[in-house]
């Protein structure tokens, strides 16, 4: 099934079966429902916020790997918070026509237990022989020579393990480049040869983009494979598709003004994710204050210093604010490094807790019940390292847009950056984030930021 939208169809209709016949099983075995009684009508609610749940950790996306670790994590995550909605829906809200699901909170509970592993286990069933129907699959990308070893370098940096073809528009030299398996560089013309005569089986085509025109001829079979259904993408396009982010060469000073940006275009996204930063900011707060008082207390134990940690930050609009959090390193005359690292030695015993369990970021809520901060964003930066990054990294400032988050879409991709190439790269998930900001993208990075938090990625 290599077909994402027969995919998309296929995954859809088996969470409906799914969802219907594991509840009704469970009512039964439960002595609620049962005989020629089907539940039907009360699965409406359960059945959107499963498929909304799924389809925030990309669960119905032909390209996601359903059989790694991480995406196991996340789908179990992602059911156990529908479980939780589905809860909230019924015996908090009471929404009506859900009275046959209020017999039971246990029915709700185990239903959504066993379908973790079920609606996994088909999902990686399907994803098997959908990489299996591949085979040799590919992605052909058209350039010259130096955006080939460029685009076969960013593969490299991201993880990327389909095979890659490089083609180029001249019949040039075939002569390898760079490391790889199949690395030399063909000519465009044999590469057609190959699509054409089903010697190669291609998912997608990448052209870098150019300031020079691409000759009339190749352009043509170009257009020729596009209605014939091969989804070809220039290079940002396909950065943006298959990765998520945006490449930091296609930057420039009219960037800003292209299509995208619906919060700087659309106020009324900025008000209404103003409203829930504000409730949420006061609920977690209520709830994480024993937290945040024992952390509090830990830190002052260890070494009778400061409980709490502020620095100058830049926000929205290059305006600086100060950030708090719970103090996780020793007091120091001196500035120290930058950056911190592994098994640095200026971190205390508790404040390594703290780190590894996020406690530390709590009292940022403060930050964004003042108007600071948002709960999702891109990270408030040291207003020393603004000004370094600024010199060295082109529209930099444009992160700036919007208010910085505790976690962020760079956050819960891209590890704990402690080096200038690091920032350009978390740079280029943040500004995917500014130009697609949407409440389902919040949505996934919350999912995204449990998981990140459960399993300690990062730091």
């Amino acid at each position: 099934m290599n077909n994402p939208r027969k995919t998309l169809l296929a995954l859809f209709g088996l969470d409906l079966l799914s969802l219907v016949l594991v509840f009704n099983a469970i009512s039964d075995l439960r002595g609620i429902g049962g005989g020629p009684h089907w539940i039907l009508a009360s699965l409406v609610g359960p059945f959107v916020v499963l498929v909304f749940a799924i389809y925030l950790i990309d669960g119905y996306r032909a390209r996601t790997d359903m059989m790694s670790l991480d995406y196991t994590s996340l789908h179990a995550i992602a059911l156990i918070s529908a479980m939780l909605a589905t809860l909230l829906m019924t015996y908090v809200v009471r929404i009506p026509g859900e009275s046959e699901l209020q017999s039971s909170r246990g029915v709700i509970a185990l239903s959504f237990l066993t379908l973790i592993p079920l609606t996994l286990s088909y999902r990686r069933l399907i994803f098997r022989r959908a990489s299996n129907a591949r085979g040799g699959s590919c992605l052909v990308f058209l350039g010259d020579r130096a955006s080939c070893q460029a685009f076969q370098e960013e593969c490299e940096k991201v993880g990327a393990t389909q095979r890659i073809v490089f083609s180029v528009v001249s019949e040039g030299s075939a002569a390898p480049f760079g490391a790889g398996v199949d690395n030399r560089l063909r000519p465009f013309t044999e590469v057609i040869d190959d699509i054409q005569q089903g010697r190669l089986v291609v998912d997608a085509l990448i052209l870098r983009e150019s300031n020079r025109e691409l000759d009339q001829d190749v352009a043509q079979k170009l257009v020729q494979l596009y209605f014939r259904g091969l989804p070809t993408y220039t290079l940002e396009l396909f950065h943006q598709i298959y990765w998520r982010k945006i490449p930091i060469y296609r930057l420039n000073q009219t960037w800003l003004f292209q299509e995208g940006f619906q919060i700087a275009r659309e106020p009324v996204f900025e008000r209404l994710k103003r409203v829930g930063d504000v409730a949420f900011a006061a609920l977690g707060l209520a709830i994480a204050s024993p937290l945040i008082l024992l952390g509090a207390l830990a830190v002052w134990v260890e070494d009778r210093g400061p409980c709490f940690f502020a620095q100058s930050r830049v926000g929205r609009y290059h305006v600086p604010f100060t950030l708090h959090k719970l103090r996780t390193m020793r007091l120091s005359d001196s500035e120290g490094a930058r950056y911190t690292q592994p098994g640095d030695a200026r971190i205390t015993t508790v404040g390594r807790f703290l780190r590894a369990s996020r406690l530390d970021e709590l009292p940022q809520l403060w930050n964004v019940l003042r108007g600071d901060m948002s709960l999702i964003g891109p990270r408030a930066e040291w207003d020393k390292l603004v000004a370094d990054y600024e010199r060295e990294i082109p529209c930099y400032y444009f992160r700036h847009l919007v208010k910085p988050g505790i976690t962020g879409w760079a956050q819960v991709n891209y590890p704990y950056g402690a080096s200038l190439e690091d920032t350009i790269r978390k740079l280029e998930y943040d500004l995917y984030y500014i130009r697609h900001f949407s409440f389902t993208l919040d949505a996934s990075i919350v999912l995204k930021t449990i998981h990140v938090m459960l399993f300690g990625k990062g730091r």
